[in-house]
């Protein structure tokens, strides 16, 4: 098989930084806020990206492109503050690519190599450029080839919209709160000309993890055994912030489950994996942890869907209530104490 290199040139790079700069000094974040977001289409792939301009508060100077419908649903998630007491998690849900302004202490070895070779000098907080691919559950990343093409474009787009959005706030208000204002290529020849679109986003794809079955025979042992009834369970799962890289991989997030007695706030049962292990084989685990400890809960409470769609078939099979509720307060009393340990 041939290997394809997929690293962007320096003449790619430089147009990158270029755009990048012209944004910086236009300064948009002190006119628009995170929730102006607006598209802008790919001329290659056709996916849209979604822009979410970051700076209003004055610390954090960036450029978000949010990819497709599943990166916009993760900025919808991070915007209506459902991780404002874990702001941690907001860093493991991104799936987009950020051009942001960074202090010199926040670029890595190859950054520094790529400013020196392009002729760039930066000085002071917030003057260093720094370009990286978010991906849920992984660590932030370098940009391919499609990638800094993708961003330099949607940096040069992002700039003629904030520039009218200045002289027309009501640039991206729509009638339908279902459509965006997009900016789409339009390609007559050699030279693309964009045009304005309000657009609906794609219909999001939520995949259904790949749930491992508990086995007949553990079923029917565990209902033979009569083991004691009693108690309230809370389940979550949840990225942890630590980073694990295993050789030739990009590094990643581990994933925890989490089961916690409601009444006593008592731990039982944690466990650190990938995300497609932790949710696979939990099932499997949960049935194995009340055959060691001989209780099963009369009721389990989750806060997620895709948590309750994975134990839903088990909880049924075993008789035990499962519930949705807003929040989780023993788990999370959990979570906030095992933090510092972390």
């Amino acid at each position: 098989m041939m290997n394809i290199d997929l690293s962007p040139s320096l003449q790619e790079y430089k147009a990158l930084y270029e755009a990048a700069l012209e944004f910086k000094e236009l300064a948009p974040w002190n006119w628009m806020h995170e929730t102006d977001i607006f598209g802008v289409t790919d001329p290659v792939s056709g996916e849209i990206g979604y822009c979410c301009i970051r700076g209003v508060a004055g610390e954090y100077y960036a450029l978000g492109l949010y990819s497709g419908s599943e990166g916009l649903y993760g900025l919808s998630r991070i915007l209506s503050g459902e991780f404002s007491e874990f702001r941690d998690e907001a860093l493991y849900i991104q799936n987009c690519l950020m051009a942001s302004f960074e202090d010199r202490k926040c670029l890595q070895k190859k950054d520094f190599q790529q400013i020196k070779a392009l002729g760039f000098k930066f000085r002071g907080r917030n003057a260093w450029p720094l370009f990286r691919n978010y991906m849920p559950g992984f660590f932030p990343w370098y940009l391919n080839d499609d990638e800094v093409r993708f961003l330099t474009v949607a940096l040069q787009q992002a700039k003629d919209v904030s520039l009218r959005f200045k002289k027309y706030p009501g640039l991206l208000v729509h009638p339908s709160k279902d459509h965006y204002f997009v900016r789409v290529p339009d390609k007559p020849g050699d030279d693309i000309i964009w045009k304005d679109e309000w657009l609906e986003p794609s219909a999001l794809k939520m995949e259904d993890a790949q749930v491992i079955p508990v086995e007949e025979t553990t079923l029917e042992r565990i209902k033979k055994a009569r083991l004691q009834r009693g108690g309230i369970w809370e389940i979550y799962f949840f990225y942890v912030p630590a980073v694990l890289r295993e050789k030739g991989e990009r590094p990643y997030f581990p994933y925890m489950s989490l089961l916690v007695d409601h009444n006593s706030t008592l731990i039982l049962k944690f466990q650190l994996e990938k995300e497609a292990d932790c949710k696979s084989t939990f099932p499997v685990k949960f049935a194995d942890f009340i055959e060691h400890v001989n209780v099963i809960p009369d009721e389990l409470l989750v806060k997620r869907y895709d948590v309750y769609r994975i134990m839903e078939p088990l909880s049924t099979e075993l008789e035990i209530e499962i519930n949705m509720v807003e929040s989780l307060p023993a788990l999370e009393s959990a979570r906030k104490s095992m933090k510092d340990f972390i």
